[in-house]
């Protein structure tokens, strides 16, 4: 159960990230410090959401579902 709420925390996190990153688009100039750092931000939590997953995948706590 935890492991889904951090899943689901990390999803929500990204989602923000991603718009913030619009907004400063939207809002500023092109090379605008907060949107890079925004759009880093996203995709660091990608990343470590992706290893987050997979770890889960390999150590039991995902379980694929029989076909």
């Amino acid at each position: 159960m935890l492991f889904k709420v951090i899943v689901i925390v990390m999803l929500l996190l990204i989602a923000y990230n991603l718009f913030s990153a619009l907004f400063y688009m939207m809002k500023g100039e092109k090379k605008d410090a907060k949107m890079i750092k925004s759009l880093t931000w996203r995709v660091a939590m990608s990343i470590f959401l992706f290893s987050l997953l997979i770890l889960g995948l390999y150590s039991g706590v995902i379980v694929r579902a029989p076909v």
